[in-house]
């Protein structure tokens, strides 16, 4: 393993790529692994792929739903949902940027295909990697967070906060991919 500094990602970074403003997504306040309920805190505090943690959390495997992207001769990024396969239910919306220029052209393919969660790509290209955590966040869902959840705009005090990540992944030790991860409200 690296001994890598503290990734300094930004949450706005990721946010601006596909919501006008951060409101729209949230209101995010950071916090750290010990201000967070237990179920959130081993769904989110750790440095794992979330992809995994879902899976066995849910007790599903779990499918990639593309909802918008963005591409550049250098990066992709894509903001999405993960469903479980047992009932389509989302679980996870997030939003990620891939820094191609530290990925193998097969990586890259499975990654721009659009059907497998990026984790399972990584995993199943033994991509040797590094997951880093960068902040914890309560999060207050927007307009949108609340629409990819299936949340009723006046849901009751649990559908009102739910919790995220950000994150980055070293790939053979170069900074490859950022993530902001946010868990269904549970």
């Amino acid at each position: 393993m690296h001994n890598h500094q503290p990734p300094a990602l930004k949450l706005q970074t990721l946010v601006d790529l596909f919501f006008a403003s951060e409101g729209e997504l949230g209101q995010f306040t950071e916090i750290s692994a010990d201000a967070m309920p237990e179920a959130y805190r081993r769904l989110l505090a750790h440095e794992n792929h979330m992809t995994v943690t879902v899976e066995a959390h849910h007790k599903s495997p779990v499918d990639v739903v593309v909802l918008d992207r963005r591409k550049t001769p250098s990066h992709y990024a894509r903001k999405i949902v993960l469903c479980r396969q047992s009932d389509h239910e989302v679980v996870q919306f997030g939003i990620m940027r891939v820094n191609y220029s530290h990925l193998a052209p097969a990586v890259r393919q499975a990654i721009e295909s659009e059907d497998t969660p990026l984790g399972r790509i990584l995993i199943d290209n033994n991509v040797y990697r590094e997951i880093q955590l960068a902040s914890l966040f309560r999060i207050s869902p927007g307009k949108e967070l609340k629409h990819f959840f299936g949340l009723d705009s006046d849901g009751g005090s649990g559908a009102n906060t739910t919790y995220g990540r950000t994150a980055v992944i070293y790939c053979d030790g170069e900074l490859a991919v950022e993530l902001l991860e946010i868990v269904v409200p549970e």
